[in-house]
């Protein structure tokens, strides 16, 4: 994540990890664009993963969580605080 960050990359994934980890270390990039969808093939889901990219590119150049699911996406901006219980 350190080195996507540093060289201004994004970080596309199937992964929930990435989140959990932007979320406890409360850091404001790098952006990534987590797939939750079990079919991740790009004939399947590339023309979505574009468009959403399209569509919410503000924040993914500016740190965000992208989550992108057949049907819509979701744009978390960063730092992410963890919730209060």
């Amino acid at each position: 994540m350190e080195w996507a960050r540093t060289h201004g990359y994004v970080i596309l994934t199937h992964d929930l990890d990435f989140g959990a980890l932007l979320a406890a270390t409360e850091a404001n990039g790098p952006s990534v664009i987590q797939v939750r969808t079990q079919d991740v093939l790009p004939s399947h889901l590339g023309e979505t993963v574009v468009r959403t990219i399209r569509e919410h590119l503000k924040w993914i150049e500016s740190g965000a969580i992208v989550v992108v699911d057949e049907d819509r996406a979701r744009v978390r901006v960063l730092p992410l605080f963890p919730q209060e219980s």
